[in-house]
């Protein structure tokens, strides 16, 4: 087996774990990432695309903002359908800020070309990686690469591979405590070159259930429908697609609808997690290994960038300072965001979603909720300051 050394063993090559390589390059602290899946397939996964104006801040700091400030969609508001009225939030006028849309497969496109350009080292298909030794002063971490055993002594290491990852599944039991809410329902979404409905996103709640219309660029668009959580996507036909977005639109919304064929269409569950703490001697969980939200609120490739934003200062500062305060604060200052993120997601889905189960009381209760939402500009300002992002 070969015995190489890094400062920083960065497992997972999704945003998250490519960002903090990126960061720790241009600061001259050595990192090494590993990725079970090859190049092209972490390119192909389709992910979110909404970035906080916080997440804009720290691209562009990190050198990997040049595309996004070309090809980005400034949105300065979003809109609430419901009792087939459409009601617009100005969440520029409202906080000051606004949100950028820039698909995350973008985002990790553009993390890859300047780590390859920097020529930072990223070992894709590394099998059966495994975190070792991470409760003392030595951890390392050990690989197979087409059939070779390899091992990487590091000084931490950063688990950055997502909520089926084997970094906290390295965690010994009783040392971490889960949180987690399941939803009874899943997004059925779809990817289609047709131009939007709008030229911001529109979250509908109808007596069939909830819909995003949401994009990709001026001629990409991405939309979502709430459907039982056993559905099968060859069930659901284009034409059957087209027609159940539409019946859950406001009619000028719904007319204003441009169909085509999608060329991406799957079902995804929705679920909130949470796992802490985040740090376990010298690996420390990051990202999707540590939370999950549902998408309603936009918030789960922005809470990865906040989770590398105070971890990459904390391994700035040991190195630069010799001092362990930052990565001793990691968790908890991580933790403070996550929850308030998983609390606004939680909400957003609450009050947009048709629950299974829900009674007559509770549907009063929903509308009653987004009947004040909009005429209240305190319940506006709030939901804006959560959508744009609350400080990192």
């Amino acid at each position: 087996m070969s015995v190489t050394r890094t400062k920083v063993v960065i497992i997972g090559a999704g945003p998250s774990g490519l960002l903090l390589g990126q960061i720790l390059d241009r600061a001259g602290i050595d990192n090494v990432i590993l990725e079970r899946r090859s190049k092209d397939y972490v390119l192909a996964r389709v992910r979110a695309g909404v970035l906080e104006q916080g997440t804009v801040d720290l691209l562009t700091a990190a050198g990997v903002g040049e595309r996004l400030a070309e090809d980005g969609l400034v949105h300065h508001g979003i809109s609430l359908c419901f009792d087939r009225s459409l009601h617009r939030i100005d969440l520029t006028e409202l906080t000051g800020k606004a949100v950028t849309v820039y698909g995350q497969t973008e985002v990790t496109r553009d993390l890859m070309a300047a780590r390859e350009a920097f020529g930072a080292r990223t070992i894709y298909e590394a099998e059966a990686v495994t975190p070792l030794d991470f409760d003392g002063v030595s951890p390392r971490v050990t690989y197979v690469k087409d059939g070779v055993g390899h091992e990487i002594a590091c000084d931490f290491i950063a688990g950055c591979d997502g909520y089926h990852g084997i970094s906290r599944a390295s965690v010994p039991d009783g040392a971490i405590a889960t949180y987690e809410r399941v939803y009874p329902f899943g997004w059925l979404g779809i990817l289609a070159d047709v131009p939007p409905v709008d030229h911001e996103l529109i979250y509908a709640n109808s007596p069939r259930g909830f819909a995003l219309c949401s994009m990709r660029s001026l001629t990409r668009s991405r939309y979502y429908v709430q459907c039982p959580i056993d559905d099968h996507v060859e069930d659901w036909t284009d034409e059957r697609f087209w027609d159940e977005l539409r019946r859950r639109l406001d009619p000028a919304s719904a007319a204003r609808v441009v169909v085509g064929p999608s060329f991406e269409k799957s079902i995804a569950p929705l679920r909130s997690f949470v796992a802490e703490p985040l740090r376990f001697g010298r690996l420390f969980l990051v990202g999707d290994a540590a939370h999950i939200v549902p998408p309603t609120g936009a918030k789960g490739l922005n809470l990865a960038v906040s989770d590398v934003r105070y971890l990459s200062e904390g391994l700035i500062e040991h190195y630069g300072e010799q001092s362990g305060a930052g990565l001793d604060a990691y968790s908890v200052r991580a933790l403070a965001r996550i929850w308030k993120a998983v609390r606004f997601s939680w909400w957003m889905t609450t009050m947009l979603h048709r629950f299974p189960q829900a009674t007559t009381f509770d549907q009063r209760i929903q509308e009653a909720d987004l009947a004040y939402l909009v005429s209240s500009r305190a319940a506006m300002t709030s939901l804006s300051e959560n959508y744009v992002g609350l400080p990192f």
